[in-house]
């Protein structure tokens, strides 16, 4: 009896590491699946678990959601090449999460130039706080590039909505936010757009084209 007890409470303490390492790299697997690898801030699904958990807090109220694209970001690709670009991200994605901590919120880089940030909906108005995010990504962002520095300015389209929390946050409150920042878009880029009821996507000829979310999911509304 006393060697059985001996030997599960031996078999115990081998397998304890083990269960805790599984454990780390599970909790590892869900961070990178819910993170971007060149920002390191929240990535879709990430945005996705965030919005769920404000669904369920007992003091859930109306949000701000912001959709940001970046304007004519792909000629800074082209002349300093893709790691210089991601660098010009990674600077862009920390402004655009200092400025959404600053007002307790959340902000994710969705794909490609895109962020997006949900705040909870307090006595800053949505003006104000579109300005802030235009003001600060068009700051220059200090890059080496074939060793020495270059100072590079990237400005952004910014499109806000207000959303319930439960609302869902694809086919709702992101669409709304990306129906205001195509009208930023379309009236001369570096500005913010506040959605409003009714409100619809400007032009066709003036859009670069259907969002992958819009491709994932039917819409009746117009896209080229």
């Amino acid at each position: 009896m006393i060697a059985t007890l001996v030997a599960f409470t031996l078999g115990g303490l081998t397998t304890w590491p083990l269960i805790h390492q599984l454990r780390n790299r599970l909790t590892d697997a869900t961070c990178q699946l819910q993170h971007d690898p060149v920002t390191g801030m929240l990535n879709r699904t990430g945005l996705l678990a965030a919005h769920a958990t404000l669904t369920d807090g007992d003091t859930a109220g109306p949000i701000i959601v912001v959709l940001i694209d970046l304007d004519e970001f792909k000629p800074v690709n082209d002349t300093h090449g893709h790691d210089r670009g991601d660098e010009v991200l990674t600077a862009i994605g920390d402004r655009i999460h200092d400025i959404a901590g600053l007002h307790g919120g959340i902000a994710a880089r969705l794909a490609g130039d895109e962020f997006a940030a949900l705040l909870p909906a307090r006595t800053d108005g949505l003006a104000r706080i579109a300005d802030t995010f235009v003001a600060l990504i068009s700051e220059p962002v200090e890059l080496i590039a074939d060793g020495k520095p270059v100072m590079v300015t990237v400005t952004a389209s910014v499109g806000l909505a207000l959303a319930d929390t439960t609302d869902p946050l694809d086919e709702v409150a992101l669409r709304r936010a990306d129906i205001a920042m195509y009208h930023a878009k379309h009236n001369g880029r570096n500005r913010h757009a506040v959605y409003e009821p009714g409100m619809g996507m400007p032009a066709a000829g003036r859009r670069r084209g259907p969002r992958l979310r819009d491709r994932q999911q039917p819409s009746d509304e117009v896209t080229a």
